[in-house]
C-alpha cells in the first residue's frame, strides 16, 4: 500500500516580504542622501566612493581623495559583522542586525556634534553594509536594499520578457517588485534630503523609525514560530 505524501509549501520568511523590502530600500535612500549632503560621500554606493577616490587621486588632490577611503573600509567591516551574525544567530540574524543598526544610528545621531566625520562616514557605511549583507532576498529573488542598479536591471529585464511573451508565471510580478524597490529607494532619498536640509539634527530619526517597523515585523515572525 503506497503512502500519499503531500509536500508542504514553505512559508515565506518575514524578512523576505515585499513590505520589508520596500521599508529597507526607503531607509537605504535616506542614509545615502544624509551622508552625501552632510559629508559629501555615499553610505551605500561604494562604487561611487571608489571612483571618486581615484578621480581626485589622479588629479593630485589626495586630501579630498582620501575622504572616500573610510566609508569603503567601514562598509567592509560591516560585511564581516553581518557574516558573523549569520553564523552566530542563524534565523534571527535579520532581527539582531536590524536592532544593531538602530542602536548604531541613534549613537551616530548623539555623537554627530562632537565627532561628525567618524560618526557620519564610518558609522552609517557600517550600518548600510550590515543591511546589504543580511537582507539579500525578496520573495526568493536576490535584490539590494542599498542601491538600485541591480534592481533596475531585473525590473527592466522582467518587463521586456513579459512584453516578448512566453515567460514563466510571476515574471511580471517580480518585475513590479523590483520597480517598487527602486521607487522606495528614490522616495527615501527625497525625504532624507528634505529632512537633512531642514532638521539635520533629527534627520536620522526617519530611517530609525523605518528600521523599528522592520524589527517588529521580524520579531513577530519569531514569536509566531514559537507559539
Amino acid at each position: 500500500m503506497s503512502t500519499l505524501r503531500i509536500a508542504a509549501t514553505p512559508l515565506l520568511r518575514r524578512d523576505e516580504t515585499i513590505t520589508v523590502a520596500l521599508l529597507l530600500a526607503f531607509a537605504g535612500g535616506c542614509l545615502d542622501a544624509y551622508t552625501w549632503i552632510i559629508h559629501g560621500v555615499m553610505a551605500n554606493a561604494q562604487t561611487a566612493n571608489l571612483v571618486l577616490l581615484w578621480v581626485h587621486g589622479m588629479e593630485g588632490d589626495w586630501m579630498r581623495a582620501l575622504q572616500f577611503g573610510p566609508p569603503i573600509l567601514a562598509f567592509a567591516i560591516g560585511i564581516v559583522i553581518a557574516a558573523w551574525l549569520r553564523r552566530a544567530t542563524g534565523e534571527r540574524a535579520s532581527a539582531v542586525s536590524t536592532l544593531l543598526e538602530i542602536v548604531f544610528l541613534i549613537t551616530i545621531g548623539i555623537l554627530h556634534n562632537r565627532m561628525p566625520e567618524v560618526a557620519g562616514t564610518l558609522g552609517i557605511s557600517l550600518v548600510a553594509a550590515m543591511q546589504a549583507a543580511i537582507f539579500t532576498k525578496v520573495e526568493g529573488a536576490t535584490y539590494s536594499t542599498v542601491m538600485i542598479t541591480g534592481n533596475m536591471r531585473q525590473a527592466i529585464e522582467g518587463m521586456f520578457a513579459a512584453a516578448s511573451g512566453g515567460v514563466a508565471a510571476g515574471t511580471l510580478r517580480r518585475s513590479g517588485i523590483f520597480t517598487g524597490v527602486c521607487c522606495a529607494f528614490g522616495l527615501g532619498a527625497a525625504l532624507g534630503a528634505l529632512t537633512t536640509k531642514t532638521v539635520p539634527d533629527l534627520a536620522l530619526g526617519l530611517p530609525v523609525i523605518v528600521l523599528l517597523i522592520v524589527l517588529l515585523r521580524c520579531e513577530a515572525a519569531h514569536f509566531e514560530a514559537k507559539s
